[in-house]
């Protein structure tokens, strides 16, 4: 039986236009009143988290910034749980990326907000970033008392984006976990051994909950670990080839609901439907 549901939000519960549809407000809410958990898992920060910061009930967890952050929803975004890069090790993927892919820009998504070298694509508009140097970004200040690091981004103008992963893991991957989520040739660094799968299996023993009684959705690379984890779980009908590899299923696209088709047929599955209805099978499209 079904005990959590976990699911990513850019490119799977969310449309592209950021939104969270109706039919996917009604079956996340039909889902926790079921009693059946639901944890967002994003490699997005707590402070983007306002998009579905309404749509959590129950526990109000949601898994930040690729399983680096645990938040509490509940009391807006407050990290409850931290799993950070070490800034050594995150100088070294610096180093090794300069060297391995020159023209690599850098970006630090600390507890405290995000900072950026100066020629970091203006993803994040943050008035409150320092602008400079990765290795002065990563200075640690005398006693440890500096922030921790979420995460390393990293960016390239030129490669492609699963070019750039794969150089970047085979010349840094013994610094820390290297994934992408972005269309764009941007990674995303965490700390060895920090996943989505890794942060979300922690959360699951805490409750007594095993992967066979998980079931996961995502789209790209960084939800790989958790669809393989999760005993059941779903690549969006617009998700990367190497999702759709890790998932056992799949569904339509984000822009389609795929997440309310699946969490809809599994409600429809403990009640019996009505004589002479049939259920939505939409979810086994491949």
């Amino acid at each position: 039986m079904t005990r959590l549901i976990a699911t990513d939000l850019d490119g799977t519960l969310l449309r592209d236009d950021k939104s969270v549809s109706e039919r996917t407000v009604a079956a996340l809410a039909a889902a926790e009143e079921a009693g059946i958990e639901v944890f967002f898992v994003t490699g997005r920060p707590a402070r983007w988290m306002d998009v579905v910061s309404d749509h959590v009930h129950g526990h109000g967890l949601a898994i930040c910034a690729n399983g680096a952050a645990v938040v509490d929803l509940h009391d807006n975004g407050r990290i409850i749980e931290v799993r950070a890069l070490a800034r050594s090790a995150a100088l070294a993927v610096v180093h090794a990326l300069r060297e391995a892919a020159p023209g690599t820009s850098f970006a630090v998504e600390l507890t405290t907000g995000i900072h950026y070298e100066p020629h970091y694509p203006p993803f994040f508009q943050d008035p409150g970033a320092t602008v400079a140097a990765a290795e002065k970004l990563l200075h640690e200040e005398p006693g440890g008392h500096a922030a921790p690091v979420l995460k390393l981004l990293a960016h390239h103008a030129e490669l492609s984006p699963d070019e750039f992963l794969a150089l970047a893991r085979s010349a840094a991957g013994e610094y820390g976990s290297i994934t992408r989520s972005s269309p764009t040739a941007l990674l995303e660094v965490s700390g060895p051994e920090v996943s989505k799968a890794s942060t979300l299996a922690m959360c699951c023993a805490e409750r007594g909950i095993t992967a066979d009684e998980v079931v996961a959705f995502g789209d790209m690379p960084n939800d790989v670990e958790m669809l393989s984890w999760a005993g059941t779980s779903y690549a969006m009908g617009n998700a990367h080839p190497d999702v759709i590899a890790a998932a056992s299923g799949r569904t339509v696209a984000n822009n389609e609901d795929g997440v309310a088709v699946v969490i809809e047929r599994i409600l429809a599955d403990r009640t019996p439907p009505a004589e002479g209805t049939e259920a939505d099978t939409t979810a086994d499209r491949v």
